[in-house]
């Protein structure tokens, strides 16, 4: 929230910084309604701050919590709150927050993050400022999930920062401000962003045209429309992002159950002429759930068939097909895709590689009746759990019961080298059920202008607005 003005220090404007997300018009939104899109979670994590957040590079810093503390064994989490009001001017306590956050959680929230919450015991106020989360089991990553906008601390459409709507902003621009008290400097600086949502061909023109100095927000559907403007020098940004960007069974009947056919479309795709076609630096090809880098695992081992070149791997593969199926005529798979230029890449790439082994393939609308669809999400921790339990029944059409049994044990064991090695035995049997054929990592892209100097990537892909401009007169005087 704005910090307090101190009498007689100097007041500093950093200047409007103009930002676009791709999408919507941003808006607040509940969280326990429902996913949110990219501009819903821009806006929620800089105006409903949770009990902690994100700063530029992806660390976590204080929210609503001044400073917490860990217990030992890992099972509690005590967070001491900032003395902070909401925008009516009413304090904010630890017995409102405990209750906004328990109904995130609950059973009824359509919140899509709360299972990754699962090992909370109970939230309890200890006092108007002190509120503590007890665990079941240690997670070394609850502070990375209390982080993202699905659990922004919202009352009545208000949250207390880090910035505020000022009066007056329209649907299609919303003006957030927020002052930051220097008291090395003896100066306040008020810091304001124009926020709006446009789709991604105009957003690029509005960047191109330097009407907006930050575009957020980008995928790689929209992709294509960066790569096609005459964008400035080191404009373009792609975040580290670690996640799923895969295809999955869309119903549990059709072509799409058979496993032997699963394992050959997986085997038959070119991942890195489909990374070239994308034009993404330094991304890598990847056929595990499992990726490099998560907390607890060792990276996981590419299948053997990797190692052989696509070309060597086509003629098995067809002769495969051709004796799958025998006489009967195969089928025609149908993947729902969105239609974006990016998109229409994924599709070429898919109809080629999966057509050179004789599998046709049409592209249809998100939404109908699909045998595949492309699972393009952000992992919202280091933890293998959310990659392991996206794939349990009840979240997918096709899963592996016996997946689900590791998983249930994982979530009761409180050993984290236990509990770790049942996560990698499901993740495995995911891998060798084909229950997701993966591609690479999920692609995130901004456009950055150099009127931006407090923009970072960061491998949650999530973005403050804040100090988004330095003092760059005091830069250059040094």
């Amino acid at each position: 929230m704005a910090a307090l003005v101190s009498v007689g220090c100097e007041q500093a404007d950093r200047g409007e910084t103009k930002v676009l997300v791709i999408g919507e018009a941003p808006k607040i939104v509940d969280p326990a309604a429902g996913p949110l899109t990219e501009p819903q979670a821009v806006l929620l994590s800089n105006i409903g701050q949770g009990l902690v957040r994100f700063d530029a590079s992806g660390q976590i810093v204080p929210g609503l919590a001044e400073r917490w503390n860990v217990t030992d064994d890992g099972l509690s989490y005590i967070f001491r709150l900032q003395s902070i009001e909401w925008p009516d001017g009413r304090k904010v306590t630890a017995q409102q927050v405990a209750r906004l956050l328990k109904r995130q959680i609950a059973s009824r929230s359509d919140n899509p993050l709360k299972d990754t919450l699962g090992a909370i015991d109970q939230i309890v106020p200890m006092t108007d400022r002190v509120l503590e989360i007890s665990l079941k089991a240690s997670r070394p990553h609850l502070l990375q999930l209390l982080a993202q906008p699905e659990f922004s601390i919202l009352r009545e459409g208000q949250g207390t920062g880090p910035f505020l709507i000022a009066e007056g902003s329209k649907p299609n621009a919303l003006k957030l401000e927020r002052t930051v008290e220097d008291l090395d400097e003896e100066s306040v600086e008020r810091e304001e962003v124009l926020l709006g949502g446009q789709p991604a061909r105009a957003a690029v023109t509005e960047f191109i045209n330097e009407k907006t100095d930050l575009v957020l927000g980008g995928t790689y559907a929209d992709l294509p429309f960066a790569r096609a403007g005459k964008l400035p020098r080191n404009a373009l940004r792609f975040d580290p992002a670690m996640g799923l960007f895969g295809l999955v069974p869309a119903r549990a009947d059709g072509p799409a159950t058979n496993l032997e056919l699963r394992r050959l479309l997986s085997q038959a795709i070119d991942r890195q002429a489909l990374i070239d076609a994308l034009n993404v630096p330094g991304l890598l090809p990847r056929a595990t759930l499992i990726e490099p880098g998560l907390d607890g695992l060792q990276p996981p081992a590419a299948p053997a068939w990797m190692a052989i070149p696509i070309a060597d791997r086509r003629a098995q593969l067809a002769a495969d097909t051709r004796r799958q199926f025998g006489d009967l005529e195969k089928p025609a798979l149908r993947i729902a895709l969105p239609d974006a230029p990016g998109a229409r890449i994924l599709f070429r790439r898919l109809a080629s590689d999966w057509g050179a082994i004789g599998i046709t393939v049409e592209a249809i609308e998100p939404g109908k009746a699909a045998d595949f669809e492309l699972i393009d999400k952000i992992a919202p921790s280091t933890s293998p759990a959310w990659f392991v339990r996206s794939f349990r029944c009840g979240e997918v059409p096709v899963c592996d019961p016996e997946a689900d049994e590791l998983m249930d044990g994982a979530r009761s064991a409180t050993v984290a080298v236990q509990r770790n090695g049942l996560l990698a035995q499901a993740a495995q049997r995911i891998d060798d059920q084909q229950l997701f054929i993966a591609l690479t990592a999920p692609i995130r892209w901004s456009l950055v202008s150099d009127r931006v100097q407090g923009f970072a990537t960061n491998r949650f892909a999530r973005h403050t607005l804040t100090s988004l401009r330095q003092r760059l007169d005091r830069e250059r005087a040094d």
